[in-house]
């Protein structure tokens, strides 16, 4: 009898295992390549089914590079030892299983399409293997499964009608920084629709909290970045983030050149809401801002600053607060705005070696400043 149950444990085992590697290698095989691009500003309107039309700067996120779609997760039997006859059989016995698993992926989908759309039922157990699973390998890519199926914009109200918004913000709590950026890229994908923006504004504080304190130009702290930039597409969450807006300029001027273009998109969606300005005005700002102006700094770095600069000075109105600027504190965005003199300068010197469009943007901005802030004394 001791025999006969310890055969039947080892061929429940075999079953198990080789369900959950098809079932891990299905998931890695969804991968979705994003039709929707990069907004580069826009109206704020809403479309007919929910999804934001770009406004301002939506990240929509692809998920990976090219690396990840060559890659397959292949479970190899506890016997298939590196180094022995038996071993190598076993091993590429699963491979060749793998191997079939992804042609009968490749042959359930569209034939027009290398894509993988899962169905409703499809994407409700792979939302229970991301509630029930404790593994990171499983949870990866699961996660890759749901961000591409999030890219498409009727999945994105199946997942929430599922019940995936707070089981996927839950894994936003976990300690490996490949899951949560996984996870980061799903809800980012999903933020893209009003109605769940409505429902993630929950989770702002804590991904924006991770997002600061994260390893500075780490992938966690990107996705946090683009998600964040998705949920201040439009005026009605911003002021969520406004006691962080110091925090973003510290990460513009010690971040790497993909990290400042992020935090711009983000800073721009906050300038272009008049109701942010004085907000943005209050902000401390690294006093090594100013030297972003050299003529090494990257030119869409300064033409993006420049805007985001502009907008905020359109949008506030010096001479009717001339009395309570004496709230802006030193080293605050507002007295960097008063002292851009030095800034444009620089750009505007002789011994400058500044883009041409950058030395006529920034002379075109301090002579709107200056007016504005002085206005008495064009007359």
């Amino acid at each position: 009898m001791g025999y006969a149950r310890k055969v039947g444990w080892v061929t429940a085992g075999l079953v198990i295992g080789a369900g959950a590697c098809y079932c891990i290698y299905r998931l890695t095989r969804g991968r979705k390549q994003s039709k929707e691009k990069m907004a580069e500003g826009g109206s704020g309107d809403v479309d007919d089914s929910g999804d934001c039309s770009g406004a301002r700067y939506n990240d929509w996120s692809d998920d990976d590079d090219d690396s990840n779609e060559s890659k397959s997760i292949v479970w190899y039997p506890p016997w298939a030892r590196i180094g022995t006859e038996a071993g190598t059989r076993a091993r590429a016995r699963a491979r060749a299983r793998a191997t079939r698993a992804r042609r009968a992926v490749q042959k359930r989908a569209s034939p027009n399409s290398d894509d993988t759309v899962l169905s409703p039922q499809e994407l409700q157990k792979v939302l229970c293997l991301v509630e029930m699973s404790e593994k990171p390998y499983i949870l990866e890519a699961a996660l890759i499964a749901l961000g591409n199926n999030a890219a498409y914009a009727f999945n994105r109200d199946i997942i929430r009608d599922l019940g995936g918004l707070p089981i996927v913000a839950k894994i936003l709590n976990t300690r490996d920084p490949i899951v949560k950026e996984k996870a980061l890229i799903v809800l980012n994908n999903l933020s893209v629709n009003t109605e769940n923006q409505r429902r993630l504004k929950i989770y702002m504080n804590q991904v924006c909290d991770d997002t600061i304190t994260s390893r500075l130009n780490s992938s966690v702290q990107l996705a946090g970045l683009r998600l964040l930039t998705n949920m201040t597409v439009t005026n009605e969450y911003q002021h969520m983030l406004a006691n962080s807006i110091s925090d973003f300029f510290r990460l513009f001027s010690a971040g790497n050149e993909e990290t400042k273009l992020q935090v711009l998109k983000l800073l721009l969606n906050l300038a272009e809401n008049p109701a942010m300005t004085r907000e943005l005005l209050r902000a401390q700002v690294p006093s090594s801002l100013g030297s972003l102006f050299n003529k090494k700094e990257n030119k869409e770095v300064i033409l993006k600053l420049l805007v985001i600069l502009e907008n905020v000075n359109d949008n506030f109105k010096w001479e009717e607060n001339e009395s309570t600027q004496i709230q802006f504190g030193e080293g605050s965005l507002f007295f960097f705005l008063k002292e851009f003199q030095v800034c444009a300068d620089k750009v505007l010197g002789i011994e400058s070696h500044h883009d041409f469009l950058v030395k006529v943007k920034v002379g075109k901005f301090m002579a709107k400043l200056t007016e504005h802030m002085f206005p008495k004394s064009q007359e």
